[in-house]
């Protein structure tokens, strides 16, 4: 099994760190950037709902507590946004009720306090193993969509009609994988920025308009009327036909 390595990557793991106690969450933070983690901590799970989608992090370590907003509250908002960023939940020891809570609610792994700093480092490797993949790209990625005339042809990353291939650009080819993996499921700008964009970008949501355009041109019988991909008012944008997967 490939393992998961923090020294010298070319773009280091990057890990929110949500813990209210300032000393917990200051010797914590210390500890996982001198494994050559990058970090960035909060004080409760709100922050991390009003940033998670500009910045995007590889895994979220998430304490089930909170005085505004509680880290199970959180990761349900998450997941019933379709949003699969990992998350790491730390629960209090006695609260074993917490923990099954959160592994039910889509948490990929649940940590009782007091921990040892080492145990919750290897418990980041193995989240991190086992969902290292691209961001927007589709769990099958030997898949033909159909999406009118056209077929997206997910390992080519190309959009073909009849004899006719358009291979798509970074972005293009992100959003619309990221579109078409949640179909039905309403998705920020944010958020499709976040899939689609380095973490170092500075990006506007006008890159995420302007990319749509580009992919309703290709895809939409009339780009003025969309019917594959709809406009969400004042969130985003949704991936709405019926998807029949050709068998390759």
């Amino acid at each position: 099994m490939k393992d998961i390595k923090f020294t010298g990557d070319a773009r280091p793991y990057h890990l929110f760190v949500v813990e209210s106690d300032v000393a917990l969450r200051d010797m914590l933070c210390g500890y996982l950037e001198r494994e050559n983690l990058i970090v960035t901590p909060m004080v409760d799970a709100a922050e991390m709902l009003r940033r998670v989608h500009r910045v995007r992090p590889d895994l979220i370590v998430l304490d089930v507590g909170g005085a505004i907003m509680s880290g199970l509250a959180a990761c349900r908002k998450l997941r019933a946004e379709g949003d699969r960023v990992p998350i790491i939940l730390l629960a209090g020891n006695s609260e074993e009720i917490e923990r099954v809570v959160g592994l039910e609610m889509g948490a990929d792994d649940c940590l009782s306090k007091p921990y040892g700093h080492r145990e919750l480092l290897a418990r980041v490797r193995a989240v991190l193993r086992r969902t290292a993949i691209t961001p927007g790209t589709p769990l099958d990625s030997s898949a033909f969509i159909r999406i009118g005339e056209y077929v997206f042809d997910v390992a080519a990353r190309s959009l073909s009609r009849g004899n006719k291939v358009r291979v798509l650009n970074t972005i293009e080819y992100t959003m619309l994988a990221e579109l078409t993996t949640n179909a039905g499921i309403p998705l920020s700008r944010e958020r499709l920025v976040a899939v689609s964009h380095l973490r170092e970008d500075a990006v506007s949501l006008r890159a995420v308009d302007a990319a749509m355009v580009r992919l309703r041109r290709l895809l939409e019988p009339d780009p003025t009327v969309p019917v594959f991909i709809q406009t969400v008012r004042g969130h985003g944008y949704v991936f709405v036909p019926a998807i029949t997967k050709i068998p390759a």
